[in-house]
């Protein structure tokens, strides 16, 4: 499994695609799941959901910059870029994470 994983520079995230990533609940679920700033394993977030959906979602949130994929091994962690998000758009995951009740 050495597949290149694209993530954006920090200073190319735009806020139209971070909204967008944003906007599906799944993928909200994820962000609040990371929302600590705990590296976690891909398979321990939503175990309910089938592996195949959680792939899609997990591209979406990387290639919008809003999560990091970290491959090891034959496992994939995420961890949320609240840096560098806080950095582009200050206050957004704030107040996102907070309407989602976390």
């Amino acid at each position: 499994m050495s597949a290149v994983l694209h993530h954006p520079d920090a200073d190319r995230i735009e806020l139209v695609h971070v909204l967008a990533a944003l906007g599906h609940p799944v993928r909200l679920e994820i962000v609040r799941a990371l929302a600590s700033g705990e590296e976690a394993f891909c398979g321990a977030i939503l175990p309910g959901v089938p592996k195949s959906s959680l792939t899609h979602h997990w591209r979406a949130l990387r290639e919008s910059g809003v999560i990091h994929q970290r491959p090891a091994g034959r496992r994939l962690y995420l961890r949320l870029r609240r840096e560098d998000l806080d950095g582009r758009f200050p206050g957004l995951l704030d107040l996102v994470l907070a309407d989602a009740g976390t």
